[in-house]
C-alpha cells in the first residue's frame, strides 16, 4: 500500500500525480469531478470555497439513539418526518438489563413511526446497515446515520454517520455544514489472494491511514480495475471499516455487480452510473494493490494495530507482551491483562470466535466460512464460535442451501440479526480471554468487561476466513491462507422479502398525528441546560493522558445502552470504565455551584483578580482534558453525559473526530484545543478562569485567553475556539441545540 501526499489527477482512466499548480478555484480544479463532489453539490443548499450546507435523502438509526433523536426533534417542533427515516432494532435487542427498558425503548419507536411517518425494523430483523445497503441506500444518494459506521459508498452513496443532534437538524428542515472535504483517492488494483478476504484489507487500510490521519475528515474515493473481482458484500467489508480511518465518508465507482445488486433487491430504479470524470482533481492517493495484502489481524486495542498473522503466529509471545505492555500504561497496574500464557508449544491458542454485525454478518463471509469449516469439528475445548447473520434475508438464504446446518454440525452456534458482540451486549469473553472476532472494532472493554473491577479480556479483529480457519484448529490461530479449502462457487444471489413484507412497518409518508406516543417509565425528557454565562469558571474533573480516548471510554457501551433513554440515569456511567471518580468529581461541583459558592473557589478567584462583584454573572462547571478524545461511535451521549452532569468544555490538543467535536457543540460544551507545546500539566481539581467567555464566544474569536488557577499560583493559558460557524455560535450561546430550537420557537 503506498500513499501519495500530494494532488492527483483523473487522466484516461488512471490516475497522474502532479507537481505543476493547479487553479485554486475548487471548480476549475476538478474538485467538481470527483463522484464525492458531483453528489454533494447535487444535495448542497449551500456551497462556498470554505463550506458546503447539505440536505440528506434518508435518515437511519438504531435503538440506541433514536428515542433521543425523536424526543430533540419534538421539542423543537417536528410534526411529521420530512425525509424516510429507518428506525432498526439492532442494538438493544437482549432485555437482560434493566427489566422492560429495551422493549419500551421498541414500542416508543414503533409508536414514533406511526405517528410521524417513519420506517420501524423489528428487533432481530436486520442489524442497522444490512437494512440500508438492502432497501435505503441509492445510487448518487446521500444518508445520515446515527451510528458512525453509516457507510454505503459500494452502491454509490454518500453514507454519513453523525451523533443525534444532526439527525435532529435533519428532521427540523435545517442543513448539515461542513467544511469543504478533501477527497481521496484509493486506486484498487490486484485480486486477493486465496484465504484472504475484506477485513484483512480493510485492517491494512486502518493501519496505513490512522495514525498518520491521512484521510482524516476526508471523502475516501475508490476507483480501480482490482474493483471488478470485487464482490458486493466484499465491496462492502472493506467499506464499512473506512469509519476506523477517521474519513468522514467513502463512495465507490459502480458497475454491473452494483446494478445487479438493486435488481436482487428490486430496486432497479435506484442504480447510478459513477465513476471519475475526466481531469477528476484529488487531495491525495492510496494504491491499495489487493494481490500484496494477505491475512491480517488488528491487535488489541485498535482496529489501525495491523499485523499479519503470518507474523503474529511466528512471533506470538513478543506481540503479546507488547500488547500486555500497552494495557499495563493505559490502565495504569501491572498484570491488568494476561495474554501470553495462551501461548503453548509455540502456538497461539484462543477463546473464542465471533463472525457477526455489519462488518462479519454477510452472506459471502459465512459462506466462504462454511467451506473452510466443513467436514471438520471445533471440538469440546474453550473454544467457541458464534455466527450473527446480518439480516433475516441472508439468514433464510443461508437456511436454504444448508449452510447454516452444515456450520451448526461444526460446532458453531447461529444467533440473531443483532449488533451486540461487536460493542459488549452478549458474547463477553472470560476475564483474561482473547476473542478474534470480525466486527468493526476491538476497543478496550468495548467487548464487555470492566477493568475498573479487576475484569479485562482483548478482542483482535480477524477475517471471517482465518476465524473459521482456527475454529477448524480447535481455537489455535491458523490464516486461512495455510488452509487447503476450496472456496464456494460463485451462485446467483436469491432474495426473498417476506421477512421485511410481514414485519417491517412502511410508515413514510403516512404520518398520523392522533397516534399517542408510548412511553416506558426509562424514558424522561432533557433536565434544562443553562445558557452560556458571561464568565466561566471550569474545574478539571478529568485529566486523561491516554495517546487517544475513545468514545466507549468517555460512556461505556453494553449493558449501559438500556439507558440510553434515561439522560440522568446514564449519566452516571460516564467515564465509569476509564476514570470512575469522574461522576462523584462533577457531582461535587454541581452541588457547589448549585447555591452560594463557596470559600474556596471565591479564594482562587481574588487570587487571579477577578473581581467578587460579578460573581453573579459567574457560573462553576466541570472540564475535562484528553489529548485526542472522540475516536469511535458517533452516539452523542460521550458529550451529553458530560453536559447533563455539569460538564461545560473539553480540552484536548486534537479532537479524534469532526463527530466527536459535533456532539460536544451540540450539546453546549465549548470545544477547545491548545498547542502541544507546552504539555499540558495541570490535574484534576485545578481550576480555569475564562471571564468574558459568552463575549468572546458571541465575536467568534479563535482565541481565548484563560487563567489556570492551582494551589501554586495563577498561570496564563491560550485556548483556541476555532472554526466556529455562526449556527454553531449560536447554539454554544443557547446552551444546547435544543435550546437553540426552542428559542427558534418562542
Amino acid at each position: 500500500m503506498k500513499l501519495h501526499n500530494g494532488r492527483v489527477l483523473w487522466q484516461g482512466g488512471r490516475p497522474l500525480p502532479v507537481t505543476e499548480p493547479i487553479p485554486a478555484d475548487p471548480g476549475t480544479g476538478g474538485q467538481d469531478k470527483t463522484m464525492a463532489y458531483r453528489i454533494l453539490r447535487s444535495h448542497a443548499t449551500e456551497m462556498t470555497e470554505r463550506r458546503i450546507s447539505v440536505r440528506f435523502d434518508s435518515l437511519i438509526s438504531h435503538d440506541i439513539t433514536y428515542v433521543g433523536i425523536i424526543q430533540s426533534a419534538r421539542a423543537g417542533g417536528m410534526r411529521a418526518f420530512p425525509v424516510p427515516y429507518v428506525l432498526t432494532n439492532c442494538h438493544n435487542s437482549l432485555c437482560a438489563v434493566g427489566g422492560t427498558i429495551n422493549e419500551d425503548d421498541h414500542a416508543f419507536g414503533l409508536s414514533a413511526a406511526r405517528k410521524y411517518g417513519g420506517i420501524y425494523v423489528p428487533a432481530n430483523q436486520a442489524v442497522i446497515h444490512q437494512y440500508a445497503r438492502e432497501m435505503l441506500a441509492k445510487g448518487g444518494g446521500m444518508v445520515l446515520g446515527s451510528d458512525s459506521h453509516t457507510r454505503y459508498g459500494p452502491l454509490g452513496t454518500l453514507g454519513v454517520g453523525e451523533g443525534g443532534p444532526e439527525l435532529v437538524k435533519q428532521l427540523l428542515r435545517d442543513t448539515y455544514d461542513i467544511p469543504r472535504p478533501r477527497v481521496i483517492l484509493v486506486y484498487v488494483t490486484g485480486t486477493p489472494r486465496h484465504g484472504v478476504g475484506p477485513h484483512d484489507v480493510a485492517i491494512a487500510l486502518c493501519g496505513a491511514v490512522y495514525q498518520n490521519g491521512f484521510v482524516k475528515n476526508a471523502v475516501m474515493e475508490f476507483a480501480g480495475p482490482g474493483i471488478a473481482s470485487l464482490s458486493m458484500d466484499y465491496r462492502f467489508g472493506i467499506d464499512v471499516m473506512t469509519t476506523e480511518t477517521t474519513c468522514l465518508s467513502s463512495v465507490w465507482e459502480t458497475d454491473g455487480r452494483v446494478e445487479a445488486h438493486f435488481r436482487l433487491y428490486g430496486r432497479g430504479e435506484d442504480y447510478v452510473a459513477l465513476a471519475p470524470q475526466e481531469g477528476a482533481c484529488y487531495d491525495g492517493m492510496i494504491e491499495l494493490d489487493l494481490s500484496a495484502v494477505e491475512p491480517m489481524a488488528a491487535l488489541p486495542f485498535h482496529p489501525s494495530e495491523a499485523v499479519s498473522i503470518r507474523e503474529l503466529t511466528a512471533h506470538p509471545a513478543e506481540v503479546l507482551r507488547e500488547v500486555e505492555r500497552r494495557a499495563e500504561a493505559q490502565f495504569g497496574r501491572p498484570g491488568v491483562l494476561s495474554l501470553t500464557d495462551k501461548v503453548k508449544d509455540g502456538k497461539l491458542h484462543v477463546d473464542q470466535g465471533i463472525i457477526a454485525g455489519c462488518a462479519g454478518g454477510m452472506y459471502d463471509n459465512i459462506v466462504e466460512a462454511d467451506a473452510i469449516l466443513r467436514g471438520a469439528q471445533i471440538g469440546d475445548g474453550y473454544f467457541n464460535l458464534s455466527v450473527y447473520p446480518s439480516s433475516m434475508p441472508v439468514k433464510m438464504e443461508l437456511l436454504s442451501r444448508g449452510i447454516e446446518y452444515s456450520l451448526s454440525a461444526a460446532g458453531a452456534l447461529f444467533k440473531p440479526c443483532f449488533c451486540g458482540p461487536c460493542f459488549g451486549a452478549g458474547e463477553v469473553p472470560a476475564n483474561h480471554g482473547l476473542s478474534v472476532r470480525h466486527t468493526t472494532r476491538n476497543f478496550p472493554n468495548r467487548e464487555g468487561s470492566r477493568p475498573a473491577d479487576g475484569q479485562l479480556s482483548a478482542v483482535m479483529l480477524l477475517d471471517a476466513r482465518s476465524i473459521a480457519a482456527t475454529a477448524a484448529r480447535g481455537g489455535v490461530l491458523t490464516s486461512a491462507a495455510d488452509i487447503d479449502y476450496a472456496p464456494p462457487e460463485p451462485v446467483e444471489r436469491r432474495y426473498d422479502p417476506a421477512p421485511y413484507r410481514s414485519r417491517v412497518y412502511q410508515g413514510y409518508g403516512k404520518p398520523d398525528p392522533t397516534v399517542e406516543l408510548k412511553f416506558g417509565p426509562n424514558i424522561t425528557d432533557w433536565p434544562p441546560i443553562p445558557a452560556l454565562p458571561q464568565h466561566l469558571l471550569l474545574e478539571l474533573a478529568s485529566v486523561i493522558m491516554d495517546e487517544v480516548t475513545t468514545t466507549d471510554e468517555l460512556i461505556p457501551s453494553g449493558e449501559t445502552s438500556s439507558y440510553r433513554s434515561n439522560p440522568l440515569k446514564l449519566a452516571t456511567f460516564t467515564l465509569s470504565r476509564r476514570d470512575p471518580d469522574y461522576v462523584p468529581r462533577t457531582r461535587a461541583i454541581r452541588q457547589a455551584a448549585a447555591g452560594e459558592l463557596p470559600e474556596r473557589y471565591r479564594a482562587a478567584l481574588a487570587r487571579a483578580g477577578f473581581d467578587l462583584a460579578r460573581l453573579p454573572q459567574l457560573e462553576l462547571a466541570s472540564a475535562i482534558f484528553a489529548r485526542r478524545p472522540g475516536d469511535g461511535s458517533a452516539r452523542e451521549q460521550a458529550a451529553s453525559c458530560q453536559r447533563v452532569l455539569g460538564g461545560a468544555a473539553n480540552l484536548c490538543y486534537e479532537y479524534a473526530t469532526k463527530r466527536y467535536r459535533s456532539n460536544c457543540i451540540n450539546w453546549g460544551i465549548l470545544p477547545f484545543t491548545l498547542d502541544p507545546d507546552p504539555p499540558f500539566s495541570y490535574g484534576v481539581g485545578d481550576l480555569l478562569l475564562l471571564t468574558d467567555i459568552r463575549a468572546a464566544v458571541a465575536e467568534g474569536r479563535g482565541e481565548i485567553p484563560a487563567q489556570v488557577i492551582t494551589q501554586g499560583g495563577v498561570y496564563p493559558l491560550g485556548l483556541h475556539l476555532q472554526q466556529i460557524n455562526q449556527t454553531e455560535k449560536e447554539i454554544l450561546l443557547s446552551g444546547c441545540l435544543m435550546n437553540w430550537y426552542a428559542a427558534k420557537m418562542r
